[in-house]
């Protein structure tokens, strides 16, 4: 008896979903790092005495915010494409009219 090929397992969408984020995660990783730099460029070009301190407290300061900033937008985004949004309010508007 010959084994017939198997197709392909459809991905799940909590894994698809998965994936894609930490994909655009990566890339934002990256921006944060560029505008970080730039951050610190600014900072040491407006005052020569500025401490090494200084400059690192600026650098993960603006890196963490704008990574935190655009997870979060990143995480709406998905949601709202995932269907996830018109679940949550299909159900909510279901118990206002049960009420």
């Amino acid at each position: 008896m010959a084994d017939h090929p198997q197709p392909d397992p459809t991905p799940s969408p909590r894994n698809s979903t998965l994936r894609r984020f930490w994909r655009i995660f990566r890339l934002l990783a990256l921006l944060s790092v560029v505008i970080a730099a730039i951050g610190v460029v600014i900072v040491a070009r407006g005052d020569p005495t500025t401490h090494v301190h200084m400059l690192i407290a600026t650098a993960l300061g603006i890196a963490f915010t704008v990574l935190l900033g655009t997870s979060l937008m990143t995480l709406a985004f998905l949601s709202s494409s995932s269907g996830h949004d018109e679940q949550a309010s299909y159900r909510s508007s279901q118990e206002n009219h049960e009420e």
